[in-house]
């Protein structure tokens, strides 16, 4: 999937979940562009004709086998995004984690409310 489609979905799953402010823009970039590197890289993994294990052969020739580069990168990726999942509150985790009185506007008191009634 493209950046600006994932842009558009992490938006509407923050607002989904009560979690987006404008801010988080710069975030939600970062995030959309290291889930599109993850789906590049997996669907060059879907087309390679490697398997999750590589033989890999060393310098002095003695044959290893190691897990495909592109399957790490992708679980790099992932793990990274995770990141950003949680710091924007769209895992359960990071939604608990989120400062609840931040998130929601400040109440008034009764007072500030009977004077702001006067004011009027």
């Amino acid at each position: 999937m493209k950046r600006e489609t994932w842009k558009k979905r992490i938006t509407e799953a923050t607002k989904a979940a009560g979690t987006y402010r404008d801010f988080f823009v710069p975030v939600i970039d970062t995030l959309a562009g290291i889930l599109e590197k993850r789906d590049d890289a997996q669907a060059e993994l879907d087309v390679s004709e490697d398997g999750l294990i590589v033989k890999h052969t060393n310098v002095a020739g003695k044959a290893n086998y190691e897990q495909n580069p592109i399957v790490r990168l992708i679980n790099d990726l992932n793990r990274d995004a995770l990141a950003y999942w949680r710091d924007l509150g769209l895992t359960p985790a990071g939604l608990k984690r989120i400062d609840e009185q931040s998130m929601k506007p400040k109440k008034r008191s009764a007072l500030a409310d009977a004077l702001k009634e006067l004011g009027d």
